[in-house]
């Protein structure tokens, strides 16, 4: 009698557990999908509204580039005197306090995407630094003349940076 009872309580048992059981899996896998979609609606709308700040970062980041580039910053920086060494360090010093104007927009692009434009910047700064030392520039003005002509016969460090920028960008619009 006790044998026929708990072979009951098994057969009614058995059925409960495995639809429990049927019930807990469907019921974890919902969970999970609901919150697999809770953080896609959420990464989508952080998305849409970093788009701006990310894009705005580019456009910064693009006018430094230009700014740097050694055209347009020997003509936008003239020497104040004719000392080639003051007009070197007036340069580099404009190009720093470019980039540090720029230093908050490292957040907003890939890291990549900064180490190119820090790599440009130093290699403006080189460019400059190699051009003082050549001993055909004593006075600031021919400092001007070695770069500029410089310019012409290659293209600047900035624009290979200019080049990343666009096809970052273009990646994610």
């Amino acid at each position: 009698m006790d044998a026929e009872r708990i072979i009951d309580l098994f057969l009614v048992l058995i059925p409960s557990l495995i639809v429990g059981l049927i019930a807990y899996h469907f019921f974890k896998e919902h969970t999970k999908n609901e919150d697999g979609r809770r953080r896609f609606l959420l990464k989508k709308d952080l998305q849409v509204s970093a788009l701006p700040l990310r894009l705005q970062a580019y456009e910064r980041l693009t006018l430094f580039l230009e700014r740097i580039s050694p055209n347009k910053l020997l003509v936008r920086v003239a020497p104040i005197s004719s000392n080639k060494e003051d007009y070197e360090q007036l340069l580099i010093q404009n190009i720093e306090q470019e980039m540090d104007h720029n230093l908050a927009q490292q957040i907003y692009v890939s890291e990549k995407c900064w180490s190119v434009i820090s790599a440009a910047k130093n290699a403006t700064i080189q460019l400059i630094r190699k051009a003082s030392m050549l001993e055909k520039t004593k006075t600031a003005n021919e400092l001007r003349e070695v770069l500029l002509t410089e310019m012409m016969e290659r293209r600047p460090p900035s624009d290979t940076a200019l080049s990343f920028i666009k096809n970052e960008v273009s990646d994610f619009l």
